[in-house]
């Protein structure tokens, strides 16, 4: 029951960012989760003032992406490892 009003209160500020501004937090979304391509244009869209310590939701959605981002480098045959890619013949 405690848990309770922490994610209500968590999925209203998700809800509400991605009614309020879609663009913008799906591009925080990927940027964070490392999956949005390097491009000026793009970043502008990034605001980190979503990034609320208390938007467990938004941390668990970017986590999420960044995990199945990372599977997704392995599967295709590359692993990133910071701003290189080694190249793994599968």
């Amino acid at each position: 029951m405690t848990l309770m009003p922490l994610m209500v209160r968590t999925l209203a500020r998700l809800v509400t960012a991605l009614v309020t501004q879609p663009a913008a937090s799906f591009t925080t979304m990927l940027y964070y989760s490392h999956l949005l391509p390097r491009n000026l244009n793009l970043e502008r869209l990034v605001r980190p003032q979503l990034l609320h310590p208390e938007n467990y939701l938004f941390h668990f959605l970017i986590n999420l992406l960044r995990c199945s981002g990372n599977c997704l480098y392995i599967y295709a045959g590359t692993i990133e490892v910071g701003n290189d890619c080694l190249y793994v013949s599968v």
